[in-house]
């Protein structure tokens, strides 16, 4: 079987990552089947297992993206796992987190990742991305684009926030040539180290006026939840957050520029190609 005869499967197909690995492996010429809840090709339910044989049907290589809820669902995607398995996919590709593999085995992602690495009969990449700078353009805190308003628990700690063009593209290297990245596992970043505050002024040159303001977690997590956000991801994210405000924010670390052999996608870049300034 050849790279562009292998049928992969791509979870979370409409998502930030999926969506664009579909793009980019069917812009060279690989087969490719979305999964998810909605607009995909096929309907993939993680609370509902019936859903995984029809989306696995003749499936090589597989992109896994699991679930937001529930919190430990470290026990749904090992099951998912081994049912890929006896499916015949050969090669998953995983997405992690960054720093995760410092985390204890209790951790779901952790537990997950440890999981897929015993796996006998296929083999397997992990990409552990730092923060995504789509947050910002299409995601949790995009509403400062409109509000103006930035308000985190992140202090003026520093995070080398990843593009997620730059995470698909490194997900579909390791898909299209899986024997390459097999066993691979890859602390994958963007270009610099920014703080919120730098975010903000970013976000500002290219129009969008953005202030940021340091804020308690406490008070965020109420703030948010509030507005609909699920407690367990609130409460996900203000860890992640206070962990940059402690120093502790993923540094670069060139992994990108080493596999796709250009550099990492700078924020400014992002900005300018995913926003639309205001008044236009």
């Amino acid at each position: 079987m050849t790279n562009s005869d292998a049928l992969t499967l791509v979870l979370g197909g409409t998502g930030k990552t999926g969506s664009r690995i579909a793009h980019i492996l069917r812009e060279a010429g690989m087969p490719v089947r979305t999964a998810a809840r909605s607009r995909a090709d096929v309907f993939f339910d993680w609370t509902d297992p019936s859903t995984y044989r029809s989306a696995l049907s003749g499936v090589q290589r597989l992109y896994l993206v699991p679930p937001e809820q529930p919190a430990d669902f470290a026990p749904i995607v090992a099951g998912f796992i081994d049912e890929a398995q006896q499916a015949g996919v050969e090669h998953i590709t995983f997405l992690s987190a960054g720093g995760i593999q410092y985390a204890p085995e209790q951790v779901a992602l952790r537990a997950v990742e440890l999981h897929l690495m015993a796996a006998e009969s296929l083999t397997f990449s992990i990409l552990r991305p730092s923060f995504f700078m789509q947050n910002f353009t299409e995601g949790s805190f995009s509403h400062a684009l409109t509000t103006g308003q930035l308000a985190l628990p992140a202090g003026e700690g520093k995070e080398a926030f990843i593009d997620a063009y730059d995470i698909a593209s490194v997900a579909a290297a390791t898909l299209f040539d899986p024997t390459n990245y097999a066993g691979g596992q890859y602390n994958i970043t963007g270009p610099e180290a920014l703080t919120h505050r730098d975010i903000a002024e970013h976000l500002s040159a290219y129009g969008h006026l953005v202030e940021y303001q340091p804020a308690a977690a406490t008070e965020w997590i109420q703030e948010v939840t509030s507005h609909g956000m699920p407690a367990q991801y609130a409460g996900f994210l203000a860890h992640l957050m206070t962990e940059i405000a402690e120093g502790k924010g993923a540094q670069p670390t060139g992994e990108v520029a080493r596999i796709l052999g250009r550099p990492a996608t700078p924020f400014a870049v992002v900005v300018e190609r995913e926003t639309t300034p205001r008044g236009k």
